[in-house]
Formats: structure tokens, C-alpha cells, sequence
């Protein structure tokens, strides 16, 4: 099969993102000279802009190929939530997977980028996880999609905002499964061992040391494919996918007989920003993991896409077109 017939595929596919959201703000400046009050530099702000962030650049990346996303996540009832839900119907997403709550804060990251380049980052959040009591009703509104939704995939995109917590995630994975939807998992260190059962479990190198409480492991095939086992004895995970940065990708297959595994090169670029990177490549893995496409695919196209990603300033989703014309030269 095309790539172009597997883009067309993707379609017809409705992916469930559940996790942390939040708004990316970006204050563009130029910077001309050193405060005399200190030294740090003087940015004078030009222009303002807010983006979606976290599982919304999830959702984000999944319209742009085309595909139907269903956004599931708890904001604040304050200024930042309506703005949210404002970048929803912007974006053209569904705010009916929104949660809003009176008890916490709506995240907001305002990254400041004078010349080009990013200079400050301010964290507006609250981190601790959710009330009882708001985890009911999370979970509620999401069992109420799948009754209302054909799905074929579901993202746990964890920000290790709160979102998620031990028991969210053990409800909407068996949930999942009951309709046998695959689970795919880009995890956080809180939450790291809680993702029992996924199809597919998608740490980067950092997170894969911290989780396995480690620092042997190596970013070669053999280490590699040792910890993916650690992780497949103590956790079932059935697909193990490490993004290695500039080296590429590990995935390890542990549902197929033999347990192949691939180790794949990142591609050559001229890199701006990796923010955001890690959204486009667990994006495009549900996609494909929702074809039920052979896991040499699935690493091939996620890395490329990651990559592709990389050589704009910000979080931004992918370029169909421009990712079509990447794989079919590859």
C-alpha cells in the first residue's frame, strides 16, 4: 500500500486524545540591547500570539492529517479556559471532550522569543492531580464518547499536569479495550508505571532511564531492546517506541512472534525547535496504529514526521503534504 493510500486511510479514522492541555503563548520581541537594570536583555514585545498545547497539539496534528481527534481533558472555568475553548472552535475541534473546573487553574506556558530564539519560559499551573470527585466526572465524560463515537484509536498524552492520574488511567484503558480500541502512551515520570497494558508505550530516551530508575541504558539496538523487555515483563506493553532524538527512533515489537525490533536513523535537518516533536511523532503512531500497519511503518513515518516537525520555531502540527513528499522520497 501508497503512502498516499495510507494518508488517504487516515481519514476515515476518529482518534480519542486524553491528557493535559494547555495554551501555548508566544511573545514575539525584538532585542536591541542589555537592561541597565540588570543583565538581561530587553525584548520589546511585537506581537502576541496564543497556540493550542499539550494533548490539543495532539488533536492538532491528527486534523491535519486529516483525521477526526476527540479532545478529553479537565481546564480551569477562568479567562485562560474560554480562551481555550475559543482555540478550539477556531481549530475547529470539539470542546465537548472539556471538563471545567472551579478548583484549578487553566496551564498556560508564555514563552518569550526575541530574534528568533527562545529566551524565557513562565509556567502558570497547578500540578496536583485531580479532585475525586472531578476524576467521576472525567471519566464519565469520557465513557460518554465511546458510547457516542466510533473509535479507532486513543492517545494518553501525559504532561504530568494532573490530568491523569492512577486510577483515570486504569478506567479509560480498560474502557478501551472493552472495545478493543488500541492504547497508545506518551508517558510522564509520575504516571510512568500506571500504563499497564498498552499497545503501544512511547518514552523518550530521558523518560525511559527515569521510569526503569536506570542510567545503563544505552542508545543502541541490543541495551535498547533489554530495557523494551524490562518493560514488556513488568508492564505488558505490546509495542515499546523510544524517540532517541537526534538518533532516531527505537520500536520493539513484543505482540508478533519473533519480537522484531528496528532502530531507525533521524534524518538529517536543520533544526529550529524540538518542541513538540514528541506530540507529532505519538500522533502519527495512533494513526497508523489505528490502520493496524506493520511496526516497521509505524516507526518509519513517526520519525520522519517527528523530524519534520523540528525545523519550525514553536509547537507547530504537521504539513500533510510536505511529510507525503518526505516518506515517498525516503
Amino acid at each position: 500500500m501508497s503512502y498516499a493510500d495510507i494518508f488517504s486511510q487516515f481519514e476515515a479514522l476518529t482518534v480519542m486524545v486524553v491528557g493535559d492541555v494547555m495554551i501555548d503563548a508566544y511573545w514575539w520581541a525584538d532585542v536591541r540591547r542589555i537592561s541597565p537594570e540588570a543583565p538581561v536583555p530587553v525584548c520589546e514585545v511585537k506581537k502576541k500570539e496564543n497556540r493550542l498545547g499539550g494533548a490539543a497539539n495532539v488533536a492538532l496534528n491528527i486534523a491535519a492529517m486529516g483525521a477526526k481527534p476527540l479532545l478529553c481533558s479537565v481546564v480551569g472555568d477562568d479567562k485562560a479556559g474560554r480562551t481555550m475553548r475559543e482555540l478550539f472552535v477556531r481549530h475547529g475541534l470539539s470542546a465537548e471532550g472539556l471538563v471545567f473546573s472551579e478548583q484549578r487553574p487553566t496551564s498556560v506556558k508564555t514563552r518569550i522569543i526575541g530574534n528568533n530564539t527562545q529566551m524565557l519560559r513562565i509556567d502558570e499551573e497547578d500540578t496536583g492531580v485531580l479532585s475525586e470527585n472531578e476524576q467521576e466526572m472525567f471519566v464519565e465524560r469520557v465513557k460518554t464518547l465511546f458510547d457516542n463515537n466510533r473509535i479507532d484509536a486513543l492517545v494518553f498524552q501525559d504532561y504530568d499536569k494532573g490530568v491523569l492520574s492512577r486510577e483515570v488511567i486504569e478506567k479509560i484503558t480498560a474502557l478501551a479495550h472493552s472495545k478493543s480500541v488500541p492504547v497508545c502512551v506518551d508517558p510522564k515520570k509520575r504516571n510512568f508505571a500506571f500504563y499497564k497494558d498498552a499497545d503501544l508505550f512511547k518514552p523518550n530516551f530521558k523518560e525511559l532511564k527515569e521510569g526503569l530508575k536506570s542510567d545503563e541504558i544505552r542508545a543502541e539496538e541490543q541495551s535498547l531492546m533489554e530495557a523494551a523487555k524490562l518493560l514488556y515483563d513488568q508492564m505488558n506493553v505490546q509495542k515499546v517506541f523510544v524517540t532517541l532524538s537526534e538518533k532516531g527512533v527505537f520500536l520493539a515489537d513484543f505482540g508478533s512472534k519473533d519480537r522484531k525490533s528496528v532502530l531507525l536513523p533521524a534524518c538529517v535537518r536543520k533544526i529550529a525547535d524540538v518542541s513538540g516533536a514528541g506530540d507529532t511523532v505519538i500522533s502519527l503512531a495512533s494513526l497508523c496504529m489505528g490502520l493496524h500497519l506493520a511496526f516497521e511503518q509505524v516507526a518509519h513515518i513517526s520519525n520522519i514526521a517527528g523530524g519534520l516537525v523540528c525545523e519550525y520555531v514553536g509547537v507547530v502540527p504537521i504539513d500533510k503534504t510536505r511529510l507525503l513528499t518526505e516518506l515517498e522520497k525516503a
